[in-house]
C-alpha cells in the first residue's frame, strides 16, 4: 500500500494519549492514527447504508431496535467469552 506524508494539527493532549495507547499496542503513532481514521470512515458508510435503507423503508420501530441491540449483546457476550466457548 502506498503511503503519504501529512501534517495535521491536534491537542497536546490527544497527541499524548494516543503516543501512549500506541505504546501500550506496540504499534507506531501512525499505525494507530490510520486505523482510526479507517473506524471512522467505516462507521460513517454504515450510518450512510442505514439512513438509505431508512429513507426507503422507513425509520426502524423500538422494537427492532431492541432486537438489534440484543442480537448485538449476545454477540458481543459470545465474542468476549473466548474462542469455542459459549457465553452463559
Amino acid at each position: 500500500m502506498a503511503v503519504k506524508k501529512v501534517t495535521v494539527t491536534l491537542p497536546e493532549e490527544l497527541v499524548a494519549a494516543l503516543g501512549a495507547a500506541a505504546r501500550e499496542d506496540g504499534v507506531p503513532l501512525s499505525r494507530l492514527v490510520a486505523s482510526a481514521a479507517e473506524s471512522e470512515l467505516r462507521r460513517r458508510v454504515g450510518r450512510r447504508l442505514v439512513a438509505d435503507w431508512q429513507a426507503e423503508h422507513g425509520a426502524f420501530t423500538v422494537e427492532e431496535i431492541a432486537a438489534a441491540r440484543a442480537e448485538m449483546a449476545a454477540a458481543d457476550a459470545q465474542a468476549l467469552s473466548g474462542p469455542g466457548q459459549v457465553a452463559a
